[in-house]
């Protein structure tokens, strides 16, 4: 079965996803899950902290979903990755026995990268190559992680007229990244959300082909849904896209990784 592997439903800040409709948008297209909350630790401490924390209860998660998990439905976290963040990720981490652990950046300096400040005074090779280098080292520092989120998060909100991460512009920073999941034996997420768009693919296809010279061979699918109506977006073109780069799509139960057939 294939799995969408990042989706977020009412315990994360940002999501208002009932777990009963996920589950049902799945099944109609014959997809697994994994619910993957969002835990940022450090977002209470971001200028645009307002009601959103970015934390939950992980036993009360774990305690509230476990009656939906089985084979087509995993329990998982979103971790935001941060230099003053580790102890107390791996604190949480302790808190439920997780499926899938995805690390990701969406805060840099105390700034939200969904924001426009952290753009501001930057052009963009110095925004993104500040964001590369963060994820390289955030990789070695936190190699307890399964899956590196969404490498291109970044395009999402950058405050540039060109916002794709072209491979040819960031090839030096990109290898870090990718030699450092490789190395740290964490799997790249295919993010799909923003699959729907060429640039997009065209961008992120360069990317994930060297990963694959560089000796990565799996990779996990993710819609990134906060709406059931999200779940499995651009999972045609990702598949296509995994083939075509000889890439393993795969998931994960208990920690362990198993293959999407």
């Amino acid at each position: 079965m294939i799995f969408d592997n990042h989706s977020h439903t009412v315990f994360s800040s940002d999501s208002e996803m009932e777990a009963e409709a996920a589950l049902e948008a799945a099944a109609r297209q014959g997809l697994g899950l994994v619910f993957t909350e969002h835990y940022d630790y450090d977002y209470i401490n971001t200028r645009h902290y307002k009601e959103m924390e970015f934390r939950f209860d992980a036993a009360g998660y774990w305690e509230k979903y476990l009656p939906y998990r089985g084979d087509s439905l995993r329990l998982g976290v979103e971790i935001g990755l941060s230099e003053t963040s580790g102890a107390a990720n791996r604190e949480f981490l302790q808190g439920a026995p997780f499926d899938l652990v995805i690390g990701s950046i969406h805060i840099i300096d105390m700034l939200d990268l969904y924001y426009p400040d952290f753009y501001e005074g930057k052009s963009k090779a110095e925004a993104f190559g500040r964001y590369l280098r963060v994820m390289a080292d955030m990789l070695r520092a936190n190699p307890y992680i399964d899956v590196l989120g969404h490498i291109d998060y970044i395009c999402r909100y950058a405050a540039y007229e060109d916002k794709e991460l072209a491979y040819g512009d960031f090839a030096g920073l990109v290898d870090e990244v990718l030699k450092a999941a490789i190395d740290c034996d964490v799997v790249m997420e295919l993010n799909t959300r923003r699959l729907g768009d060429s640039r997009a693919v065209e961008a992120l296809l360069p990317v994930y082909r060297r990963y694959r010279e560089l000796g990565g061979r799996y990779i996990t699918l993710g819609s990134d849904a906060h709406a059931a109506e999200n779940i499995g977006m651009n999972f045609r073109a990702a598949l296509d896209m995994a083939e075509a780069l000889e890439l393993q799509p795969v998931t994960f139960e208990a920690r362990k990784m198993a293959y999407c057939r």
